[in-house]
C-alpha cells in the first residue's frame, strides 16, 4: 500500500512545481499567523503574494546586478555627495528615479580624473537596478573591441541585439578609445542604433565641451558614413549645465533642433 506523504510535504512539492517558492516556504509561518490575528483567506492569500513577489524582486535585483557588471562598491551610499557641485547633487536624485530612461534621454558625465563621475554614474545604474531597469557597465574600449570583433565576423547586427536589451549602457571613458577609423564607425553605429529608443549614460575626463562633441567630432574621423551619423547625433542633442563650453555647444544646434530632438543631462565635475 502507497503511503500518503504528509500534506505540508505534498504542498511544497506542489508549490515548487509551480515555481512559487516562498510560498513553499512561508505558507506554514502565515498560516499560524493568520489564525492568531483571525485573518480572513483572502488577507493569508495576500500576505503569501506579498512575499513572493518580495522574494522574486530581490532575486531579479541579484541576477540584474550580476548582470550588469556594476562594481560591487560604486553605490549609492558610498558616493560623496557632498564632494559633488550643488547642481549636480540637485539632479542626482531625479536621476535614480529613472524618468530619463523611460524616456530614452542620455547623461554624460565628465571632468578631470578623480572626480567621481564613473562612481556617480554606477551608484545612478545600481538605483535603476532596483527600479526593474536593465543596466551594462562597460568601460569604452571593451565596448568598441568587442563590436569590432562582431563586425570581423559578421555578427555586429546580432551584438547590437544583444546590447539592445539593456535598458541602460554606461560607457566608462570614452576619451580613451582611439579614434581610428574603424573604432569611431563602430561607436557611430552603437550610439545610432540606440537613438532615442534607449539610454547611454557616457563618462570621460575630457573637459571643456561634452565629450560627445570630442569623440564625434565632423571632419576628423575619416569615413564620410560615420561623418553623417556624426551630424544627425549632434543636431539632434540638445545639451545643459555647462557654461562656456555648453553655451557654445548648444549654439551649434539651434537651427536644427526640433520636437523630435534627444535630450541630454550633463554632469561637469571639475
Amino acid at each position: 500500500m502507497k503511503r500518503k506523504l504528509p500534506v505540508d510535504d505534498t504542498l511544497k512539492m506542489l508549490l515548487r512545481a509551480l515555481r512559487l517558492p516562498a510560498f513553499g516556504a512561508y505558507f506554514a509561518e502565515l498560516a499560524q499567523r493568520g489564525q492568531k490575528e483571525n485573518w480572513s483567506y483572502e488577507q493569508y492569500l495576500h500576505a503569501l503574494i506579498e512575499v513572493e513577489l518580495a522574494e522574486r524582486t530581490q532575486r531579479r535585483v541579484l541576477r540584474d546586478l550580476k548582470r550588469s557588471n556594476l562594481p560591487e562598491d560604486k553605490t549609492l551610499a558610498t558616493l560623496k555627495l557632498s564632494r559633488l557641485p550643488a547642481a549636480i547633487r540637485r539632479q542626482v536624485p531625479t536621476l535614480c528615479e529613472g524618468g530619463f530612461v523611460d524616456r530614452a534621454e542620455n547623461v554624460l558625465s565628465f571632468g578631470l580624473p578623480g572626480r567621481g563621475k564613473t562612481h556617480l554614474c554606477c551608484a545612478i545604474g545600481h538605483e535603476l537596478v532596483r527600479k526593474g531597469k536593465r543596466v551594462l557597465f562597460i568601460p569604452a574600449y571593451q565596448l568598441v573591441q568587442r563590436l569590432l570583433c562582431a563586425k570581423r565576423d559578421l555578427s555586429l547586427e546580432q551584438q547590437l541585439r544583444r546590447l539592445d536589451a539593456f535598458d541602460v549602457v554606461i560607457v566608462d571613458d570614452i576619451g580613451y578609445i582611439q579614434q581610428n577609423r574603424d573604432e569611431m564607425e563602430v561607436l557611430f553605429t552603437f550610439l545610432s542604433a540606440r537613438y532615442e529608443r534607449r539610454s547611454v549614460m557616457i563618462t570621460s575626463n575630457l573637459v571643456g565641451i561634452p565629450p560627445v562633441q570630442l569623440t564625434l567630432r565632423m571632419g576628423q574621423t575619416g569615413p564620410e558614413g560615420v561623418s553623417d551619423e556624426a551630424t544627425k547625433f549632434q543636431r539632434l542633442v540638445q545639451s545643459g549645465g555647462r557654461e562656456a563650453g555648453q553655451r557654445a555647444w548648444s549654439k551649434r544646434g539651434q537651427g536644427s533642433q526640433g520636437a523630435g530632438h534627444q535630450r541630454v543631462s550633463v554632469a561637469a565635475l571639475d
